[in-house]
């Protein structure tokens, strides 16, 4: 069985914490073992490894967090590149075509699909495990993980089983789906033994390869990539899973929770306050997470959220904390993004009356990791290095650097840092407003520069 886990997700029930560029899954407030905070997406693969299920699992992602991920699960996490984020029946036709066309995956193998950011105990992935021999034995098209309801939520999707039941069988046959009712259907469901949908799935390869085929669609993963701004912008559920006859469910008896919106998450924190400031004592089930220096003081206020980050500050009522999607209009790219090798966060980004642009950014190398050998096409550079040492490479001169020392880099002029220690640095870029900058890479790994680049 191999295992595609979904990552997606344009970050905006958890802003300001969440962006374009840093959605849910990659927000370090829950601890493991180790009492470390790690991301939703460093848990889920963590549970995966203990499982045995690592090594053939892939994630499907845009190009927009290959860096954030290869950051948290490590270099050679294994990817399926999505050119651009289109819904979920697109990024699974894509990681099909994927496992098809370039790892040789037979058709009969068994496929299973999984959110990134379950919050669930290991054995959730016993239940995973299950499916390939669930669809052996009930020799149905589709197999699904479903799991009891604790209370009527209008929040999930609900299976419907049939009332077929035999005590030799660990799965149910679906009769059919209510996608997020309210609550008053779903008290009518719960008492029809609906189950949530844990918005898992499993199948054949063969089955998604013959539906692409009717559909028109390329099954190799080069060509449905040229074309993957052609498909429908459209969930698997409504394009492929709605229309299966053949549909089977296993019961997953385990703890399970979406923490998708602030008061689902907070939940699931072992600490009430991350990052600088003071919650009073008389404020009961508050959280306060802080990811910029200066300290939040927060005074008499209870079951509340207050969430500070250089994206903006959310102060909101947790049972009102779902509908800050609709209000996150704000016209501003990521002040924050986490990088493969290191951070940046934006200090200021101005606009002149003369149409120049000045954006001032503190930049975080981590120790041994390097930034590419890149030239800025409309916009120069000045560099402040204010913390620990590196290796500078302009147009092929190199110098050591450290804390104190000041670099000009004019535009359209090929340069490149590595940090000998974790370094840090003030960057202050500016350029006309009316050309959008561009970036040109030649080379990524710090040999490729030094063998390339270095006049010695």
């Amino acid at each position: 069985m191999k295992l595609i886990l979904l990552s997606g997700g344009s970050g905006k029930r958890l802003w300001p914490l969440s962006n374009d560029a840093r959605s849910k899954q990659f927000l370090k407030v829950l601890e493991n073992d180790n009492n470390e905070l790690v991301s939703m997406v460093q848990r889920v693969w963590s549970q995966l490894d203990k499982s045995g299920l690592s090594e053939s699992s892939y994630i499907a992602t845009s190009k927009s967090q290959i860096e954030i991920m290869q950051s948290q699960v490590g270099p050679d996490v294994p990817l399926i590149v999505e050119p651009e984020r289109r819904d979920t029946f697109p990024a699974i036709a894509l990681a099909a075509a994927y496992l098809y066309s370039i790892k040789g995956v037979g058709l009969n193998e068994v496929i299973s699909i999984l959110p990134v950011d379950p919050y669930v105990e290991n054995h959730f992935f016993e239940t995973v495990k299950e499916l390939e021999h669930v669809l052996e034995q009930s020799n149905a098209d589709m197999a699904l993980i479903g799991v009891n309801p604790t209370y009527p939520s209008s929040k999930y999707g609900y299976i419907i089983p049939t009332e077929e039941q035999t005590e030799t069988m660990n799965f149910r046959r679906v009769s059919h789906f209510r996608e997020k009712p309210s609550e008053e259907q779903a008290v009518e469901l719960i008492s029809q033994q609906a189950l949530w949908n844990c918005g898992v799935f499993a199948f054949k390869l063969g089955y998604l390869v013959n539906i692409l085929e009717q559909k028109g669609l390329p099954i190799q993963y080069e060509e449905l990539s040229k074309q993957y701004h052609l498909l429908p912008k459209i969930s698997f559920d409504y394009e492929i899973l709605e229309k299966t006859d053949k549909i089977v469910v296993v019961h997953y008896d385990g703890y399970w929770k979406d923490l998708g919106t602030w008061n689902t998450l907070t939940e699931e924190m072992s600490n009430s306050q991350i990052g600088k400031g003071t919650i009073s004592e008389d404020c009961i089930n508050t959280h306060l997470i802080n990811e910029i220096d200066i300290p939040v003081t927060v005074l008499g206020l209870s079951d509340v959220v207050v969430a500070v980050s250089p994206d903006g500050i959310l102060v909101t009522d947790k049972s009102a904390s779902p509908r800050i999607k609709d209000f996150i209009n704000y016209d501003q790219g990521p002040m924050f993004e986490e990088r493969n090798w290191g951070w940046l966060r934006v200090l200021d980004d101005q606009v002149y009356e003369d149409g120049r642009t000045v954006a001032t950014k503190r930049v975080g190398v981590k120790e041994g990791k390097n930034l590419g050998y890149r030239m800025h096409l409309y916009r120069e550079e000045v560099w402040t290095i204010i913390k620990g040492e590196g290796e500078f490479i302009q147009n092929g001169n190199y110098m050591k650097v450290k804390a104190g020392n000041i670099l000009h880099i004019p535009m359209k002029t090929l340069h490149s840092i590595k940090a000998v220690s974790e370094l840090e640095m003030i960057v202050v870029q500016s350029g006309l407003q009316r050309e959008e900058n561009q970036i040109v890479e030649i080379f990524s790994t710090w040999d490729e520069v030094t063998q390339n680049c270095m006049n010695v």
